[in-house]
């Protein structure tokens, strides 16, 4: 694996599993604050799907469709192009995130109307669209941001994007608990003005996100110009040669940036429905954060590291794809494969085996959120590996089957989740998502194999091989809670966090030993494992 791809893993890795973290870890004290307002999870998510789509499309692809092209042109040493795109494209940026603000801002209602289907439920249409509005503002200022997260990735340049992405975490959870605790507890505001201050926090964050961005621009500079120096000079590319060039590069990346919000709207606009359609309109609400909201901050989580090997894997596979360098685009594309299995499929069967202590660590006593995050843990696999292949295919130059692919599955979700919801109410839409994404990820693998003349081989065999490890690992899991369940109660807070901790403890131990014992952590991760491995003899 090329150090470049292992350095620049790591970082992106690093800052988005902090970010990632940050992300679930706030929803703790958001779930204390809002006790006595159980609508306020469902009312936060009702608003922030449609801002999620809206930000994906107001982005266009930009962080990774600009890292591809201007990895493209830096690899045959024609710096100046990149800088030509960064330039025009700041005002571009900036435009596009008015104009899809405005858009968001003044239909509200509708995409309001659209969620909220039965007088029933708890939360109104009025409560929606304030909301909605609320988050949108924070969609002028993201565009201009991700250009220039994209200009620094196309230099093989991580931290700036790593950086920015924790800071903005940071402060956005900041503000939005400070928000919701002096809107609730000091000002005895409503449940509504208390969640618009807290979706607003999208835009403060972003402010400092673009803050950190604009130190880092001043601070690489002076390097930056030493590689425009060094400028062949020999491509002259026109601006809207460029822009035809970055749009035929972003439209597959909006997909895959929207995949995930997709589903998710989906959810939104039939979950209430298929609800009504059974008699559960009351409860719809709840149910609906505990799905789209609760168990999704959790299984989100072992995905980040499919997020970092996108936004790496694209600039070095296209860059060893243009020079014709296949031996190294495919030991990449095989590097990235393992390692994303031997990391996720582990995390995802540790919390769907300890679902019910894992959601009362960080939420509260819940049955319907043990029982969904138990189905829905898995699914974090599907997740990451789409997101992978995404970007395998992006790199590869075919991703135009990348729209294929999401829009086949996206349709079978469609298709199946009312009537799914109805048969098995809200496990419907877990496998309705399940299918969806597991034949979006068949025709990519399809694709990769066709195109990149890739052999799976090695790789079937490594996941036999990783799965075997995950099933001892789950029955010795599955031994030590059953026993520490006779004396700890997982409804408990204090005592689900014992559980949670020595179970889980136990359970990653053993996996790295088998990891070791068998040497495919060697081979995954290199020399520094082997030391590892050396100085605990195993397996030598």
């Amino acid at each position: 694996m090329s150090s470049k791809l292992i350095k620049g893993t790591f970082i992106l890795t690093l800052g988005t599993f902090i970010s990632k973290f940050l992300g679930l870890f706030y929803v703790i004290p958001f779930d204390e604050l809002l006790k006595g307002h159980e609508e306020g999870a469902s009312l936060y998510q009702y608003g922030y799907v449609p801002y999620t789509i809206f930000l994906t499309v107001a982005t266009a692809g930009v962080p990774l469709a600009v890292s591809k092209f201007v990895s493209k042109y830096n690899a045959i040493g024609e710096y100046a192009v990149g800088r030509k795109l960064f330039k025009s494209g700041l005002l571009l940026m900036t435009l596009t995130g008015i104009l899809s603000f405005l858009v968001m801002y003044i239909f509200a209602p509708v995409f309001a109307e659209m969620t909220i289907k039965s007088d029933e439920q708890v939360i109104s249409v009025a409560q929606v669209t304030t909301v909605i509005r609320a988050v949108s503002f924070a969609l002028i200022i993201i565009p201009f941001m991700s250009l220039i997260r994209g200009f620094f990735q196309g230099h093989q340049s991580m931290g700036p994007t790593a950086v920015s992405q924790v800071i903005e975490q940071i402060v956005r959870i900041i503000f939005l608990l400070g928000g919701i605790y002096v809107v609730l507890d000091i000002m005895d505001g409503s449940v509504t003005t208390a969640i618009s201050v807290a979706t607003f926090a999208a835009f403060v964050g972003g402010l400092a996100s673009l803050a950190v961005l604009i130190w880092y621009w001043f601070k690489r500079k002076p390097h930056l110009d030493v590689l425009l120096e060094e400028d062949r000079g020999e491509a002259d590319v026109s601006l809207p040669k460029m822009y035809k060039e970055i749009i035929a590069y972003s439209i597959p990346f909006i997909f895959v940036g929207l995949a995930n919000p997709l589903f998710q709207l989906v959810d939104q606009i039939t979950f209430n429905t298929a609800m009504a359609d059974i008699g559960n309109a009351k409860v719809s609400d709840h149910a609906f954060a505990v799905l789209n909201f609760y168990t999704h901050k959790l299984v989100i989580i072992p995905v980040s590291l499919a997020t970092a090997f996108s936004m790496t894997l694209i600039p070095l596979i296209t860059s060893s794809y243009t020079s014709g360098d296949r031996k190294t685009m495919r030991r990449n594309i095989d590097q990235s494969f393992q390692i994303l299995l031997f990391l996720t499929v582990p995390a995802s069967i540790g919390i769907a085996l300890l679902a019910e202590p894992t959601y009362t660590l960080f939420y509260h006593s819940d049955e319907l959120g043990t029982s969904i995050l138990r189905t829905y843990a898995p699914v974090a696999i599907l997740f990451a590996l789409f997101a992978v292949t995404a970007a395998i295919l992006q790199g590869i130059d075919e991703q135009k089957f990348t729209i294929f692919s999401l829009l086949v599955g996206l349709l079978l979700k469609l298709v199946l989740n009312i009537p799914l919801i109805r048969m098995f109410e809200t496990q419907g839409a877990v496998i309705a998502t399940t299918i969806g994404y597991a034949v979006a990820i068949a025709i990519n693998l399809y694709i990769i194999k066709k195109y990149a003349r890739y052999k799976f081989e090695l790789i079937f065999r490594r996941t036999v091989a990783i799965g075997i490890m995950n099933v001892v690992m789950a029955v010795v899991v599955l031994i030590l809670y059953g026993i520490l369940k006779q004396f700890l109660n997982p409804a408990s807070g204090f005592q689900s966090i014992i559980l949670v901790a020595v179970c889980g403890g136990a359970g990653a131990l053993v996996y790295f030993y088998l990891s070791l014992r068998s040497k495919l952590a060697d081979k995954l991760f290199g020399d520094r494992i082997s030391k590892i491995r050396s100085r605990l003899r195993i397996g030598s």
